[in-house]
């Protein structure tokens, strides 16, 4: 099994110590989070870097971004092997109206959509929005 140094020099990011924290901080999530989340969880870190290596991270396809129309992006860590391509690794999103969280259905992949000639795809983005099983009790 990798570890995280060897997964994040393979994907040719440097590893540093707050990489590293970073990386094993959104591991430990189960939802989708937000810079906010980020910079509590490091208060004493340079926002500048923790927003660099988030950005890193995305252009590598180790994280992806969330736009669950709370109008706060949020970051969730790739699938392995995924590279965020339109088609064929986009998955679905749940986001819950009682407690805020979002949460990747990384199982419910998003099927590819044909857009008319002339449009071209760069983003795909879709959110369902509800009460999640931790607020439903079921």
């Amino acid at each position: 099994m990798q570890t995280i140094e060897q997964f994040l020099e393979s994907n040719n990011i440097r590893v540093t110590a707050m990489r590293l924290l970073i990386y094993k901080f959104l591991d430990k999530k189960q939802v989708a989070v937000t810079l906010t989340d980020i910079e509590n969880a490091f208060e004493k870190a340079d926002r500048t870097t923790l927003y660099r290596t988030i950005k890193t991270f995305e252009e590598k396809a180790i994280v992806h971004q969330i736009d669950d129309g709370t109008g706060t992006i949020k970051y969730a860590l790739c699938e392995q092997g995924c590279t965020c391509e339109i088609g064929t690794d986009l998955h679905l999103h749940f986001h819950c109206n009682n407690c805020n969280e979002t949460v990747c259905l990384t199982d419910l992949k998003i099927p590819q959509i044909k857009v008319p000639d002339g449009f071209i795809s760069e983003n795909v983005n879709l959110v369902v929005k509800g009460i999640c099983d931790k607020c439903s009790g079921q």
